[in-house]
């Protein structure tokens, strides 16, 4: 493999970090997204799904990719079917990440990206991270500045996993033709319930944070109330259904598989974030 590596959403948080680790590997490293974000040793290059006529700019010179749909959309399949076809036309390989569970059911909307990316005929390796350890930063911070985490998720267990690992985990199957044709399930190393979680959140930080359960329509109205689509709320409130149900809680061994290293755990990503979390 002697192209470069086209990183798409490579503002974003898995994107981002995902294009730190390759130039780190001494890759050579286009970094796509609609801001062009510069990102030190990397190439920004202009990209947006919904614009074929990036799609050129963004594959010349690239023999491999990392796919990714960013947040917000409901139908992943139309967003990335078009960008994954022009790569397999031109023998690139593939990276897709989708979702912890996808593949439990072919009508899920990252499992239908998943079956349009095995017909096409290109390499490929699917990453299928859990939730992050870092959504308590990034999305659940002014709850934890509060004390309380407000989520449907009751007692269900969730094998949380950081964006690091999951971030070295796609650069492992992007330079390593080894885990071709394969799907990855990654996870962190232990199921956690959210009141668990909040207990290790307490201690790194200092301050007491609570874990609050609530139905699935006071979340909808929660975040409806703070500006987000009802639909995607809607979704939203639909995934922690499967955490509910205990299928959130697998725990695996495909992230050392990947990188050699087991995951982190919460409370390392607590202690490295803790400058996030307390802000």
């Amino acid at each position: 493999m002697t192209g470069k590596i086209l990183v798409l959403a490579a503002s974003g948080n898995v994107g981002s970090k995902l294009t730190r680790v390759l130039v780190e590997k001494g890759e050579r490293v286009k970094a796509a997204s609609r801001k062009t974000t510069p990102v030190a040793g990397a190439e920004a290059v202009a990209f947006d799904y919904e614009d074929c006529s990036t799609y050129r700019g963004a594959l010349e010179g690239v023999d491999r990719a990392f796919v990714i749909a960013p947040g917000g959309y409901l139908d992943p399949a139309a967003l990335l079917a078009p960008i994954i076809q022009a790569a397999a036309a031109r023998g690139i390989k593939i990276v897709l990440m989708t979702l912890l569970g996808a593949d439990a059911d072919d009508d899920h909307p990252y499992r239908q990206v998943e079956l349009f990316l095995g017909k096409t005929g290109a390499q490929f390796v699917v990453v299928r991270p859990n939730w992050f350890d870092d959504n308590f930063h990034n999305y659940w911070l002014e709850g934890i500045r509060h004390g309380t985490i407000t989520l449907p998720a009751a007692e269900g267990k969730t094998s949380f996993i950081d964006i690091r690992d999951a971030a070295e985990s796609a650069a492992a199957a992007l330079t390593n033709d080894a885990f071709n044709g394969q799907a990855y399930d990654l996870t962190g190393p232990e199921a956690l319930s959210y009141a668990e979680a909040a207990t290790i959140l307490s201690r790194v930080t200092g301050k007491p944070i609570a874990y609050e359960p609530v139905d699935d329509g006071t979340f909808v109205g929660m975040l409806t109330d703070a500006g987000m689509p009802a639909a995607y709320a809607g979704y939203l409130a639909g995934l922690f259904g499967h955490v509910r149900k205990g299928r959130m809680a697998l725990v695996t061994h495909d992230v050392e598989k990947l990188t050699g290293k087991p995951p982190r755990t919460l409370e390392t990503y607590a202690r490295d974030n803790l400058a996030a979390l307390t802000a």
